[in-house]
């Protein structure tokens, strides 16, 4: 299992992360404390793929906008919310998004549909990105000691309290 995770860590990391990658962030710090992965890696072919992820999504709206409408037609509450998040914070949006489940993608596709500037994101994208990879990383390395302690005492609990916070956070999302 370990040979896999080394090997395959990376990719399934990168590809992850291209949509989001605040989970596949969180296992790849643990993993790394787990002596599985290394942290520095992990946090940037997170942050490269989620950069690369967010601009792909902005241009994506800005040069096929029926498309990106069509898209987020799908999600009314979660675009609404984009949009006051929008207006409520301005640029500062783009560091904000990075931490909420749910409307991550949206943000970049809306921005793209406006005409906010496609210089202007990519430089908030950069530093917000390496901001969001650099704190989890290193949150999630630094609390897989306490993780990987408790698994192994509390196997049973663990594995119900994960589900039930799997089933909290879907719960929530739909709600959005």
């Amino acid at each position: 299992m370990e040979e896999i995770i080394k090997d395959w860590g990376y990719i399934a990391l990168f590809l992850y992360s291209f949509g989001g990658g605040f989970i596949g962030l969180v296992v790849a710090g643990v993993l790394s404390y787990a002596g599985d992965l290394n942290i520095y890696i992990s946090i940037m072919v997170a942050g490269v793929s989620n950069f690369i992820g967010d601009q792909f999504l902005f241009y994506l709206a800005r040069t096929n906008k029926n498309y990106a409408k069509d898209t987020m037609r799908k999600y009314g509450r979660k675009v609404a919310l984009a949009h006051v998040m929008m207006r409520k914070y301005g640029s500062k949006v783009v560091f904000v998004q990075k931490y909420i489940y749910g409307i991550k993608t949206l943000i970049p596709l809306a921005m793209g549909l406006t005409k906010y500037s496609f210089k202007k994101f990519t430089i908030y994208n950069i530093f917000a990105t390496m901001l969001w990879a650099t704190v989890i990383g290193t949150v999630s390395y630094m609390m897989g000691e306490l993780f990987l302690e408790y698994i192994e005492e509390y196997k049973y609990y663990a594995i119900a309290f994960i589900i039930i916070l799997a089933s909290l956070i879907a719960y929530y999302i739909k709600k959005i």
